[in-house]
This record gives structure tokens, C-alpha cells and sequence, in this order.
């Protein structure tokens, strides 16, 4: 009871800092930018936080992950729009809804459907983000007990789900980790001072910047990505009107929002790829439930409003794995991550302790820019469609321009433009061997801390490697991995001795 006393308490002063003029400009901002972002299929939240990462140097550490928090979220909102009026999802979260959600634009339905999303979208966010202000607390006070084994275990355990969930297969997934542990390794040993695949060049004795590891895959890589494949020919919108639901329709989604919601938190939480699985699992429960099978596939609004709870509520699970333990289950929460080192701020058990006033006014700064989403976007929703009306060359040509502006505010060095061009080329690559990104982005973030966990536990051990597995915690990991590679395995064989029975 005091734990959770203190909880409302310190969320109750984080609204005091929030409601500021400056902060809720801020949170505007961000979920207007994010709204917008999330409309235009390819950019997504990740490169929108991570072209915003130089831009916000010089702001208050505040109101710049307000900023990110509301691009965030309004990334997703966006999506569901142009899934919804164009078959086109802007996010990646937002392709489950198009299978419901653009029948119902098509049949005449559209502003039900809008409605629905938006509103699931702010149901899930409510409830995934009172999770999170409940639960972050309780995860923090636990994790502060961790030792450097267990850290290491828990490292490791983000890698192996996230290669191994993600991709087309598992190969290319660990590949894509070896790339980003590679590029982590850039720089001084932080030991022994040698220089480790530095290939001779001083600028790069200090290691890449996070920042411009960050733009140059996801912001340089897509645009070039999206040159190669660039369709000059932009879809026709379907028109609508303004977003609304009647009584029947709300007698069918206000179950569909709250168990999205409850599928969204804990799937968010976990390193499994982001929304894609709980929207997808929220689907599939909502098509299994319904009374009205036969209209899935044709326009049924609850394959609309749970994929939409539950997409919004990973959201805060995302970031309530990110803030408590350091790790980033989601490509944006991995640039985020990136943005708190910018700042020189670590994420972890300790960051309520030492930001309590940060943490909370961003955890309160959530339930603003969830109202500010449904208020501002939910009338505009018709309005944001048009925003593929714009030339994909200019776009693009716009987004490389302030990539490279923002890697050489970095350090103003011209060494780092040629590293941002060479990393976007290898994200292009990437996408053209299916190599997915979130992989390579961890092991950039956290490959050093992994490196530094694992030297420490060794260092108190004398050099034991038995001291890796020597605490209930570290144990329970490294079972959990083994799990994780070995059923995928094991699934071929268990169906072989089904059929030859």
C-alpha cells in the first residue's frame, strides 16, 4: 500500500511538471508530429525519434522525452488512418487493421472504423499506461537487487528473443545482431585502452555515436530503400466524413478494447517484436469470440478496435521494460534508449531513484498526450490521409538532408557524415536480404553494457565463468534461452511423431 501510495503520489507531482505551458507544447507537438509520421507508410516513430535525437541536444531532457513519448504514440494513431482509408498501413502495427478496417471504408463504414481505432488506440493507451505507473515501481524495486550475472543474463535473453522472433529466420536475425555488437565494438577497449576496429582512423577512437548509428539505419537506409521501390503513382483516398460510433457499435468494441489492452501490456513488455504479435494474437481472440464470424474478412469492427487496444497498450509495456531494466524491446524504444545516453541518463532500477522528477512527469505526460490525440487527431483524421498526396522524391530527398544535418551536429567532424552514408548503406542492405533492424540497433546500445556486465561478473570471480550461472535469477534466465532456441527445433520433431502415429 505505501509502494503504491507513493506511486500516485510521485505521478500527482509528475502532472504538476506536465501541465506546464512548455511541456504541453511539447506534448502537442510530439503527437501532431507523430500523427503525421505515422500516415506516411516507411518513416515510422524509430526514424522520427532518431532525426529528431540531434535536434533536441540543446533541450531539456523533459520536454525532449515528452517530445519522443508523443511521436510515439501518435506514430501508431496515424497508422490505423491510412490502413484504414487506404489499405496502406503507415506502421507496421497498423497492417491488422486493414484487414477489417479498409472492407469498412469501402463498404461506406469509414467513419465507424476511424472511431473505433481512436478510440481504442486511447482505451489501450489508459490502461497499458496505469499498468505501467502500477507495476514500473515494483519491477524497479526488484531489479535493484541484480548482480552483474544477472544483468548479463538478462542481456543475453533480449538478444536471443529478439533475433529469434524477428525475421524471416533466425540466421539472418543473429546476423543482424553480429553487425550491431561489431559496430559496438568500435572504438577504444574501455580496459586496456587498445584500439579496437578503429582501421587506423583517431576520429574514431571515441566509438560511434549512438545518434548517428540510429539515423543512418533506420532514416538513411529506409529513404534509400524506399528510392529503389519508389512508386511515383500515390493511392486515391476514399472520402469520409467525420468519425462516430453508434450504440449498436459500441455494444460490440468496448470488449475487444479492454482485452487488446490486456494483450498489448505484457506482449509489449518482452523483447517480441513490438505490436506486431499482440495485434495479431488481438485479432485472432476477436475473430474466435465474436458472434459474427462471417463479417470478418468483409469489415467487422472488432478486428478494428482490439488490434487497435492492443497496439497502443504495448506501447507502455514497451517503456515500461525500457525504464526499469534498460532494455528496449522495440526499435523506437531502442533509439529512446540512445536519446537517455544522449542525455546522460542510464535507464534502469536506479532512474526512479535518481530522475523520479523526469520519470514521473513523462509517465504523466502519457495520459496528456493520449487526451491531446484523441482531441486534436480524432476530427482530422480525413485531413492526415491527404499527407500521401506528397512526392515521395521530395520526401525522401528531405529526410536524407536533415540526416546529414543532424549526424554532423553531432561533432561537427565530416568523418561523420561518411560513417552515416556507409551505416545507411548497410541498413539498405539489410532490408534487401531481409536482415531485420532491431537486432542490429541492440547490440549497438547494448553490446558494451553486455561486454561491461560480463567483464565485472568475471573480474569479482576471479575469472570463474560458473560465477555467470550462480544465482536463482541468472539460472532462471539462461533456461528461458534455452527454451526460446530449443522449441522452435523441437516443433518439426513433435510433429513428425504425431504423423507416424
Amino acid at each position: 500500500m505505501n509502494s503504491l501510495a507513493n506511486s500516485l503520489s510521485s505521478l500527482m507531482d509528475g502532472f504538476g511538471h506536465a501541465l506546464t505551458p512548455t511541456n504541453l507544447l511539447f506534448a502537442a507537438v510530439g503527437v501532431l508530429l507523430g500523427t503525421a509520421i505515422g500516415v506516411l507508410p516507411g518513416i515510422g516513430a524509430a526514424m522520427a525519434v532518431a532525426l529528431l535525437l540531434p535536434v533536441t541536444y540543446a533541450f531539456d531532457p523533459t520536454g525532449a522525452f515528452i517530445l519522443f513519448a508523443g511521436v510515439y504514440f501518435g506514430a501508431m494513431f496515424g497508422g490505423s488512418t491510412t490502413s484504414i482509408l487506404l489499405n496502406t498501413p503507415g506502421e507496421s502495427a497498423a497492417v491488422v487493421t486493414a484487414m477489417e478496417g479498409n472492407p469498412m471504408a469501402r463498404s461506406g463504414r469509414g467513419p465507424q472504423a476511424l472511431a473505433a481505432a481512436a478510440i481504442g488506440h486511447f482505451v489501450g493507451g489508459m490502461i497499458g499506461t496505469t499498468l505501467l505507473v502500477l507495476l514500473a515501481p515494483l519491477v524497479a524495486s526488484v531489479a535493484v537487487d541484480l548482480g552483474a550475472p544477472d544483468y548479463f543474463a538478462v542481456m543475453v535473453l533480449a538478444f536471443a528473443a529478439v533475433t529469434t522472433v524477428l525475421g524471416s529466420s533466425r540466421v539472418r536475425g543473429f546476423a543482424a545482431l553480429g553487425i550491431g555488437l561489431a559496430i559496438g565494438l568500435v572504438g577504444l577497449d574501455p580496459l586496456t585502452g587498445a584500439q579496437r576496429l578503429t582501421f587506423g582512423v583517431p576520429q574514431l577512437a571515441d566509438g560511434i555515436d549512438v545518434v548517428i548509428v540510429a539515423v543512418g539505419l533506420f532514416a538513411v537506409g529506409e529513404a534509400l530503400w524506399v528510392a529503389a521501390h519508389l512508386r511515383r503513382r500515390p493511392p486515391a483516398a476514399i472520402p469520409v466524413g467525420n468519425p462516430w460510433l453508434g450504440r449498436d457499435d459500441l455494444r460490440r468494441t468496448w470488449r475487444p478494447w479492454l482485452r487488446g489492452s490486456l494483450i498489448g501490456f505484457p506482449l509489449g513488455s518482452i523483447p517480441a517484436g513490438g505490436a506486431e504479435i499482440p495485434t495479431f494474437l488481438s485479432y485472432v481472440t476477436e475473430r474466435r469470440l465474436s458472434g459474427r464470424r462471417s463479417e470478418f474478412g468483409s469489415g467487422a469492427i472488432e478486428g478494428v478496435a482490439g488490434p487497435e487496444s492492443a497496439a497502443s497498450a504495448s506501447s507502455a509495456g514497451t517503456l515500461t521494460t525500457m525504464l526499469t531494466l534498460g532494455l528496449p524491446t522495440t526499435a523506437t524504444a531502442a533509439v529512446m534508449l540512445a536519446a537517455f545516453q544522449q542525455f546522460g541518463i542510464q535507464p534502469g532500477p536506479l532512474l526512479f531513484q535518481r530522475e523520479s522528477t523526469l520519470v514521473w512527469t513523462l509517465i504523466a505526460s502519457l495520459f496528456i498526450g493520449l487526451v491531446l490525440l484523441l482531441v486534436l487527431n480524432l476530427p482530422l483524421a480525413p485531413v492526415w490521409a491527404k499527407l500521401l498526396r506528397i512526392p515521395r522524391p521530395y520526401l525522401y530527398a528531405g529526410i536524407l538532408f536533415f540526416a546529414c544535418v543532424g549526424a554532423y551536429a553531432v561533432s561537427g567532424q565530416p568523418v561523420d557524415l561518411l560513417v552515416l552514408l556507409a551505416i545507411g548503406g548497410v541498413g539498405f542492405l539489410m532490408r534487401r536480404y531481409g536482415l531485420p533492424v532491431l537486432p542490429t540497433i541492440l547490440g549497438v546500445i547494448l553490446g558494451p553494457d553486455a561486454e561491461l556486465q560480463l567483464r565485472r561478473a568475471l573480474q569479482i570471480a576471479d575469472g570463474d565463468p560458473a560465477t555467470l550461472v550462480s544465482t536463482p535469477v541468472s539460472v532462471t534466465v539462461y533456461v528461458v534461452i534455452a527454451l526460446l532456441l530449443a522449441v522452435p527445433l523441437l516443433r518439426p520433431l513433435v510433429r513428425r511423431a504425431r504423423s507416424a502415429r
